[in-house]
């Protein structure tokens, strides 16, 4: 599977104000695209600490770097400084982003909700991209998306309202991931064990992805030291789909043998 990587920008997420669950939910619709999230890297608002980490994201072996939070209208919204800073590139007033800026402005003065209509420094901040970039339709809010393809990379940024970074996803990200993905098709299930303490259950997992190389399987604790009660989550990404769960139902049904012979007890659902 292709490669991408994440970069969550915010002072809120470092001194756990905020949940970041941006980064959660593109690595979730990313993997369930066929795509492998290889790295998520948290890092504040400012702008060394931004171009550092797009610097190492573009030295890595990946196809896309997805980056989220920072693209507002305030002092402290410094990611497009950042990554401009990591490509040598100047940061220029894109005509098509100031073109988005102000509808989306106008659109608010007709609606009641914005007194004037001006493009304040504030505003045209969020139309001021590295040179070269691609602005991408905010459906929902103000600040445009931004592409930038640079060294064989995609890199992208997005706004870090969650409904914001959604709806640009699903409109311009999304398409590209698929590509990426060139029809790979994540599966996954799960079985619920008791009785069998984790220590117990790894070997048995050992055999499983033996004689499963393709299946990835992870247990996780859900009951206590005494009273064991684990999931096991069982995943894989194939073109075909129906073979991709025969391959599933093969391991899962392995290790459920393996579980009872060994005083567990196995159900498929919660």
């Amino acid at each position: 599977m292709k490669h991408i990587e994440i970069i969550s920008v915010g002072n809120e997420l470092l001194i756990g104000k905020t949940l970041n669950t941006n980064a959660h939910w593109l690595a979730r619709r990313a993997t369930t695209l066929g795509v492998t999230v290889k790295r998520v890297t948290v890092v504040g608002d400012d702008v060394n600490e931004i171009s550092q980490a797009t610097k190492e994201a573009l030295n890595r072996d990946l196809r896309l770097i997805i980056v989220t939070g920072g693209l507002g209208p305030t002092y402290d919204d410094k990611t497009l400084d950042g990554i401009a800073n990591a490509l040598n590139r100047k940061l220029k007033v894109s005509e098509e982003a100031l073109k988005l800026v102000k509808e989306k402005h106008e659109a608010y003065s007709r609606a009641g909700n914005l007194e004037k209509q001006e493009l304040t420094p504030p505003r045209m901040k969020m139309a001021r991209l590295p040179e070269g970039s691609k602005p991408l339709r905010n459906p929902i809010g103000t600040a445009p998306g931004v592409r930038i393809d640079a060294r064989g990379k995609t890199l992208i940024a997005l706004p870090g309202v969650p409904d914001e970074m959604k709806a640009i996803f699903e409109e311009s990200i999304e398409p590209l991931l698929r590509k990426e993905a060139d029809g790979l098709a994540f599966v996954e299930a799960s079985i619920f064990a008791d009785g069998i303490m984790e220590s117990s259950l790894a070997p048995l997992i050992d055999i499983v992805t033996h004689d499963n190389p393709r299946i990835y399987v992870k247990s996780h604790p859900k009951g206590e030291e005494g009273n064991p009660h684990l999931e096991i989550h069982f995943s894989t990404a194939s073109k075909n789909t129906r073979t991709a769960k025969e391959q599933l139902e093969r391991a899962m049904s392995e290790i459920s043998e393996l579980i009872k012979k060994n005083g567990g007890e196995v159900r498929t659902e919660e």
